[in-house]
């Protein structure tokens, strides 16, 4: 019992900073962040004697992140937005917090799905076969869900903006 309680903190402290930021990612709030990776470690815990000796538990904490907030876009309260508006940051900000914010501001215009397919797919790096496991969806949605994130950042934004140079076309998706 005790050598799995080492393994399960060694393991959440090895994949603490990549978990956050996929929440980050997610929700773009990172309080909500943390939340949900309290949420996801609570139910590794519980889960950790059988995950543990999985192939990959990244997977298992990766869906359960996915999951759990795709459940809370479900939720009525998640739609209210107090203000159209962010308050002027003080001082000059960091650039790279300012392309950060641009991406989540972006990344928030996207239905959920989408949102999730594109951050599991470029922010976390992983395959279309990877994404269509975590989501629960077969690769051909993962591919047009792809697509048509890619195409509404397009239409956002504008082809000609720097920041989507080197994202694959749909024809690059199939």
């Amino acid at each position: 019992m005790a050598d799995d309680e080492a393994e399960f903190r060694q393991f959440v402290a090895v994949r603490m900073p990549a978990m956050r930021r996929s929440a980050n990612l997610l929700c773009g709030d990172p309080h909500q962040a943390d939340d949900l990776v309290a949420i996801a470690i609570g139910k590794l815990f519980r889960s950790w004697r059988r995950v543990r000796r999985t192939e990959h538990p990244e997977a298992y904490v990766r869906r359960v992140l996915v999951n759990g907030w795709l459940d809370e876009q479900c939720r009525p309260w998640r739609r209210e937005r107090s203000t159209d508006r962010l308050p002027e940051p003080p001082g000059q900000s960091d650039p790279d917090l300012t392309e950060r914010l641009t991406l989540l501001h972006l990344l928030d215009r996207l239905p959920a799905r989408r949102r999730a397919v594109l951050v599991l797919r470029f922010l976390d790096d992983l395959s279309v076969e990877d994404t269509a496991e975590v989501l629960g969806i077969s690769t051909g949605t993962v591919k047009s869900q792809t697509a048509r994130g890619l195409s509404d950042l397009r239409a956002v934004i504008g082809a000609s903006d720097p920041h989507l140079e080197g994202t694959p076309s749909r024809r690059e998706l199939r």
